[in-house]
C-alpha cells in the first residue's frame, strides 16, 4: 500500500508522521472537519521541521496555484499561495519583470516565501520578500477571512510575514515585481584568500552591485583558511535578442545507502569548483537561472546526503562581532572533522522587514550544511549555536531541526509578542519545540 505521507517531508529529510493530509480547498470548505492543529504545506523546501505537524493536519496548498492578476505595465501580481516561484518566473521574466527577492531555489511556493520571509543575494538593497508584499488573504481556523496589508490589519500582517505559517492559511498574495531589461545577469567573479578580504570586497560590492554572495572553502586550513570565491552581479541591459534558455538539468538518480558528502569527496569538489571559476575579473553575461538557482539544475540533490538526510545551519551575526564569530564557526567545523558542501557567506543590509519574526538583521550570515550523523552532528550544531548567540546573533528557524527553546528565545526575544497572533488551530513540530519554554 502506498504511504500517503511519503511525499510530505522537509528538504533536510525529516518525514511527516501521523499527519492528516488535506487539500487546501477542502480545508477551506470546512476547517472544523479536519484534525487540529493544522499547518500549511507548500513544496517542502524548508530544511527543518517548521513545515511538519505530527498529530495534526497538513494542508497541501499546491493546488492553489492560479495567477489571479498580473499588470504587465506596473508589475503588480496576485497569485494563489501555492504557486511555485519557478512557474511565476516563466510568466514574468519574458514580460520584463522579476521577483524583487528570491531565495536560492525556484522550487518554493509563494506562500512559503512569505511564511519564511525569504531573503536573497540582494538583501543589502532590497531587504526581504515581505517588504514587497502589498497584501495577503488569511483564513483562520474559525473560518474568518481577512485581508492583511501594511495598513489593513497591520499587526496580523506583521505576524504572518515570516510567521512560519502559524497565523492561519494564506490563500492569496499580492507582490510588487521589479522591472528588468533582459533575462541575463552581468556577473563578476573574484577570488579571495581570507575572511578579511571577503569583508573588504563585500563592503565595496554592496555599493555597486545588486547581488552579492560568497562561497567559502570550508576545508581550507592554515594559510588558506577562509579562502573562497565572491560573486557579484547586476541585471544585464537588453541586447535586443532573445536570451539563450538555461538547461533545466537532471534528477539525482537514487538515494545512496551512505552519504556521498564526506571529506574526501568534498576536497575534490572544492578544488574543482574553485579552479573552475574565472580569475580574469571580467564581466560575463550569464542566464539568470544558473546565477540565482545553481542547485536547481540537479533535482533532488539532497539525496546525496544519504538516508539520514542533512542538517543545515544558518545564523546572522552583527557586524561588530562578525569576523571573529564566522572564523570561530569555521574553525570549529574543521576541528569536528565535518564537511560542509554548501558554505555560503553574505552580508545583510539594514533594510527592516515588516515581519515581526523575520530572520535577517544587519550583519554577516553564514550557512553550512552537513550529512546527518546523529549525535555527532547535533553536538556540532549546538556548539555553532553557542558561538552565534554569544556574538549576539540569531539562528534561522526555517533551516533548523533541533534548536532548544532557550536558543530560540535568545534569537527572537520578541517571540511572545508574535505568539499572541498565532492561530489557536495552527501549530508545527518546530513551534511546539521552541515555544515549550
Amino acid at each position: 500500500m502506498t504511504d500517503p505521507l511519503a511525499d510530505y517531508r522537509s528538504w533536510g529529510g525529516l518525514a511527516a508522521r501521523d499527519s492528516e493530509i488535506v487539500d487546501a480547498r477542502d480545508w477551506l470548505d470546512a476547517p472544523g472537519r479536519y484534525r487540529q492543529p493544522a499547518l500549511a504545506y507548500g513544496n517542502g523546501r524548508s530544511y527543518g521541521d517548521s513545515c511538519l505537524n505530527e498529530g495534526g493536519a497538513l494542508i497541501d496548498t499546491r493546488g492553489m496555484d492560479e495567477i489571479l492578476f498580473f499588470d504587465r505595465e506596473t508589475g503588480l501580481l496576485t497569485c494563489g499561495a501555492g504557486l511555485l516561484l519557478d512557474r511565476l518566473l516563466e510568466l514574468t521574466v519574458p514580460a520584463g519583470w522579476f521577483p524583487p527577492v528570491t531565495p536560492g531555489t525556484s522550487f518554493v511556493t509563494i506562500g512559503g516565501a512569505l511564511a519564511n520571509d525569504v531573503h536573497g543575494k540582494n538583501h543589502h538593497g532590497a531587504g526581504t520578500f515581505g517588504r514587497h508584499v502589498r497584501a495577503l488573504e488569511l483564513v483562520r481556523s474559525d473560518g474568518q477571512r481577512l485581508i492583511c496589508a501594511p495598513d489593513l490589519n497591520p499587526a496580523l500582517f506583521a505576524a504572518t510575514v515570516g510567521g512560519l505559517g502559524l497565523t492561519g492559511l494564506v490563500t492569496q498574495v499580492t507582490v510588487q515585481l521589479m522591472p528588468i531589461a533582459s533575462a541575463e545577469m552581468e556577473q563578476e567573479v573574484l577570488h579571495f584568500d581570507g575572511l578579511a578580504r571577503f569583508f573588504e570586497i563585500s563592503a565595496e560590492s554592496d555599493a555597486t552591485h545588486d547581488y552579492t554572495v560568497a562561497w567559502i572553502d570550508s576545508l581550507a586550513s592554515g594559510p588558506n583558511f577562509g579562502r573562497g570565491v565572491f560573486f557579484r552581479a547586476n541585471h544585464a541591459p537588453s541586447t535586443g535578442e532573445a536570451a539563450p534558455r538555461s538547461a533545466r538539468g537532471l534528477s539525482f538518480p537514487l538515494k545512496p545507502p551512505v552519504p556521498l558528502i564526506n571529506r574526501m569527496t568534498l576536497h575534490a569538489f572544492n578544488w574543482l569548483y574553485r579552479n573552475a571559476q574565472p580569475r580574469d575579473g571580467s564581466i560575463r553575461r550569464v542566464p539568470y537561472r544558473p546565477f540565482f538557482y545553481p542547485l536547481d539544475r540537479v533535482r533532488d540533490w539532497n539525496r546525496a546526503y544519504g538516508p539520514q538526510g542533512l542538517r543545515q545551519f544558518q545564523c546572522v551575526i552583527p557586524m561588530a562581532h562578525a569576523h571573529e564569530a564566522v572564523a570561530a564557526m569555521l574553525h570549529r567545523t574543521l576541528a569536528a572533522g565535518e564537511s560542509s558542501f554548501l558554505t555560503v557567506l553574505k552580508l545583510f543590509g539594514d533594510k527592516p522587514s515588516p515581519g515581526l519574526m523575520s530572520f535577517p538583521m544587519p550583519g554577516a550570515t553564514l550557512t553550512l550544511d552537513f550529512p546527518n550523523r546523529g549525535e555527532r552532528t547535533a553536538r556540532l550544531l549546538t556548539e555553532l549555536d553557542g558561538i552565534a548567540i554569544a556574538a549576539r546573533g540569531r539562528i534561522s528557524p526555517y533551516k533548523d531541526a533541533r534548536m532548544p527553546a532557550a536558543t530560540f528565545e535568545a534569537s527572537f526575544p520578541r517571540w511572545r509578542d508574535f505568539a499572541v497572533h498565532v492561530d489557536p488551530g495552527f501549530s508545527s513540530d518546530f513551534w511546539r519545540r521552541v515555544s515549550a519554554g
